[in-house]
C-alpha cells in the first residue's frame, strides 16, 4: 500500500467549500479556553462540512496564530461567529429550528451510541470548558444532553477529541 499524497486527496478548494451543502450541524463553544482546542475544532468542522461554529464566551476568535497552528487554514473555509452569551445564542439557534444537544454528563442524559438521528433536522453541538464542561444553565437550557460512553479511569476527553468524536458519528449516521 502506498500513503497518498495531498494532491491526490481530491479536496474542495475554499470557494467551493462554501459553495457546497452543508452537514445540518453546527458547534457551539461555551467558554472554551485553549486556543488550540479551537483550532482544532475548526479542522474537524472543514472536515465534516459543519454549517458554522459559534465561538461563545471567553472563547478566543481567529485571527490568532495559536489558532491558526492547529486549525491550518480551516479558519478560512469554515463560516464562524462570536457571541458573548451562549444562552441568547440557544434562543436564536431554537427560533432557526435548530435542536440544541449539549455533549456532557448529566442526569437522564443519552449516550451517544443510543442517539436517533431525526431527518430534516438541524442539531446545535454544544461543547465547554476544559475544565469545567458546559456550563449548568446551558445544559438546563438544552433540549437534549449527549454523553460519549467511557469505560476507563478518567472522567473525561479533550474537548477537540470529544468534537471529532460526536460530529463523527452524527454524520456517519446522517449519511447512512
Amino acid at each position: 500500500m502506498r500513503k497518498l499524497e495531498n494532491s491526490e486527496l481530491d479536496r474542495l478548494n475554499i470557494e467551493e467549500f462554501k459553495q457546497v451543502e452543508k452537514t445540518p450541524i453546527c458547534i457551539v463553544l461555551d467558554n472554551v479556553r485553549s486556543l488550540n482546542n479551537i483550532g482544532s475544532v475548526f479542522r474537524t468542522a472543514d472536515a465534516f462540512l459543519i454549517e458554522k461554529i459559534y465561538l461563545c464566551g471567553i472563547t478566543a476568535t481567529p485571527p490568532h496564530k495559536e489558532i491558526h497552528k492547529t486549525a491550518l487554514g480551516a479558519t478560512d473555509s469554515v463560516g464562524w461567529e462570536y457571541r458573548e452569551s451562549t444562552m441568547a445564542l440557544l434562543e436564536e439557534l431554537r427560533a432557526e429550528g435548530y435542536t440544541s444537544l449539549s455533549v456532557e454528563q448529566a442526569e437522564n442524559a443519552i449516550m451517544l451510541n443510543n442517539f436517533k438521528i431525526e431527518e430534516n433536522k438541524k442539531y446545535a453541538l454544544i461543547f465547554g470548558n476544559e475544565v469545567k464542561g458546559v456550563s449548568q444553565d446551558v445544559v438546563s437550557g438544552s433540549d437534549l444532553v449527549l454523553e460519549i460512553p467511557q469505560y476507563g479511569t478518567k472522567h473525561s476527553l479533550n474537548i477537540s477529541v470529544s468534537v471529532g468524536v460526536v460530529v463523527w458519528d452524527l454524520w456517519a449516521k446522517l449519511k447512512g
